[in-house]
């Protein structure tokens, strides 16, 4: 019980084979494989950090498995987005084992997109993977930004 009181008491911190650990401390690529489960699917998915390669790998895109993927990085000095991403929605996304179409939607026009998109143009074909071009634009007061609808 004093096990489940310092738990309760404090749950930054808990014990694991008698040994006090403290979660936060543990580094966000832990060698540990994440638990096995059902896929998720979901309508739209925003690919975290800007699409960087520091959290997402092809083990997001078995898991998390949407209709639509946001695409936000503009930061190329920061590898936003990361064509290591990139090609990991393809890799993640050809151990689906169903054809189903998905929609990437870049909020930015980036030149590591652009190769990404025609590099891999087949494999996005045959993976029915389409990357969505927004040829429309919001005006705001003293900006401008490209703009995409999406219907579900």
């Amino acid at each position: 019980h004093a096990e489940e009181e310092l738990s309760r008491s404090n749950p930054g911190k808990s014990l694991v084979n008698g040994i006090k650990t403290n979660p936060a401390s543990n580094s966000p690529k832990s060698s540990l494989p994440a638990p096995a489960g059902p896929p998720v699917y979901v309508d739209l998915a925003y690919i975290p950090n800007h699409c960087s390669g520091k959290n997402t790998d092809p083990e997001f895109f078995k898991r998390v498995r949407a209709s639509y993927y946001v695409v936000s990085g503009n930061d190329a000095a920061n590898g936003e987005p990361s064509r290591a991403v990139l090609d990991a929605l393809l890799e993640g996304k050809a151990q689906w084992g169903e054809n189903l179409q998905v929609t990437l939607i870049p909020t930015h026009d980036t030149e590591v997109t652009r190769e990404w998109y025609q590099q891999t143009h087949e494999k996005q074909q045959e993976l029915n993977i389409m990357v969505l071009a927004s040829s429309s634009t919001v005006v705001m007061q003293d900006e401008s930004f490209p703009a995409c609808k999406i219907e579900f």
